[in-house]
């Protein structure tokens, strides 16, 4: 039996830093990596990113949506990533940000976090907006299996304010969902394995964090315009349990390993200076 993901994304974040890399392989970054928009590319794609940042990164997040793209062929390519990046010692947040109901977002689960399936990593990201109680076949597996899940809570894009700023009662709906996350990982030490998604450029949010015994993990640093004085504004105090996420600005510097390893390692160094132990 593994340990709890807590443990586990701790134990990753104090010996590889705090840093994960997202693996997104959009068909315009293909092409600038002289690669072809096929499924022989993008397993090209994902290997060269195995290869250059799995043994040095603490958590690789494959975008899932960019492999469905190409069918059967491509799935298979994200379950060969997945697995590969494990052996190497990254964890893996697989990117699906599934969102269902009964039991149809059971076999959500089954098909992410269950022993024995090709698709099972070490946590999903997970959307709420059909109730948080809807996540309870995710939450419950993740638990038994010692994995976990990042719930959407307060996202970058403009789209999102007008739900998740919403006031719901007293509070905001993004609060909510903490108060809900916090409420599962009451008790868990170090670390319980309902973490949040909040967006390292959403700004002042006005979230209360301070209950949350919890990961939050932080899109969109670098490329999408996030820097870490937006990383201390948006999370103050509450930076010691942010994982910042950086995609493109990493993966600009492929196809070559030597060169992409490096640059992935040059963003974690930054985090982690600004990171608190």
């Amino acid at each position: 039996m593994r340990a709890p993901f807590g443990a586990r994304l701790t134990t990753a974040v104090s010996l590889r830093g705090p840093l994960c890399v997202g693996v997104d392989p959009h068909p315009a970054l293909l092409a600038d990596w002289g690669l072809p928009a096929t499924a022989a590319g993008l397993e090209r794609f994902a290997m060269t990113c195995v290869e250059a940042m799995a043994g040095e990164i603490a958590v690789l997040k494959p975008q899932s949506a960019f492999f469905e793209a190409y069918g059967s062929a491509g799935v298979a390519v994200l379950e060969r990533l997945i697995a590969a990046a494990r052996q190497a010692g990254a964890l893996v947040l697989l990117d699906v940000k599934r969102g269902d109901i009964g039991s149809t977002m059971a076999a959500y689960a089954q098909a992410y976090l269950a022993e024995g399936s090709p698709l099972a990593a070490d946590a999903v990201t997970v959307s709420p907006y059909l109730g948080f109680g809807s996540l309870d076949p995710v939450i419950e597996l993740a638990q038994q299996t010692g994995r976990g899940l990042f719930v959407l809570a307060m996202t970058s894009n403009p789209e999102g304010a007008a739900v998740q700023r919403a006031v719901s009662g007293e509070r905001t709906v993004a609060q909510t969902i903490v108060d809900e996350a916090a409420a599962r990982n009451a008790g868990r030490s170090p670390l319980g394995p309902v973490g949040l998604v909040i967006g390292a450029t959403v700004g002042r949010t006005g979230l209360d964090l301070s209950a949350h015994n919890g990961a939050i993990l932080a899109p969109g640093l670098g490329a999408q315009g996030g820097t870490l004085a937006d990383l201390r504004a948006v999370f103050g105090e509450n930076l010691r349990f942010v994982l910042p996420s950086s995609s493109r600005e990493v993966l600009r510097h492929g196809p070559d390993v030597a060169t992409l390893r490096g640059a992935a390692l040059r963003a974690r160094d930054a985090v982690a200076l600004a990171h608190p132990h």
